[in-house]
């Protein structure tokens, strides 16, 4: 079973991205609502108009780059995932196994931020995954 994809508008909407968007300031710890566009099979889509999907910053290179780990509002266990919450009334899954490089130039929006305790914890859990 397919679902289908607007690879079409989510290019228009990448280049513009690449052409005008400028790089807001970031750092880590925050939740951003990030344009991660149409992707390829599994890989964790953006929703809606601007392809966006909240993540966490887990890692900050430099202005320009840096690491995210996409979530899902969707309450999911197990090795590849860790919830918290960072709103109230709200569980977050962070989709640990979507950590992905991207350009600041994705990030729309703050949204929130990751407690402390709860983004040492993540850290671990990734850390856990990736040894």
């Amino acid at each position: 079973m397919s679902t289908e994809k607007n690879f079409d508008r989510w290019f228009f909407q990448k280049e513009n991205l690449h052409e005008e968007k400028e790089r807001p300031f970031f750092d880590v710890g925050e939740i951003w609502f990030c344009a991660l566009g149409a992707n390829i099979g599994f890989e964790q889509d953006g929703m809606g108009e601007k392809f966006l999907r909240p993540a966490v910053i887990l890692r900050k290179f430099n202005n320009e780059v840096l690491w995210i780990v996409p979530l899902t509002k969707n309450q999911k266990s197990g090795p590849y995932y860790f919830q918290f919450s960072f709103e109230e009334g709200m569980i977050s899954s962070a989709i640990l196994s979507q950590l992905r490089l991207i350009d600041s130039k994705r990030l729309m929006y703050h949204k929130g931020n990751i407690k402390d305790v709860d983004f040492d914890k993540l850290k671990a859990k990734l850390r856990d995954l990736l040894a």
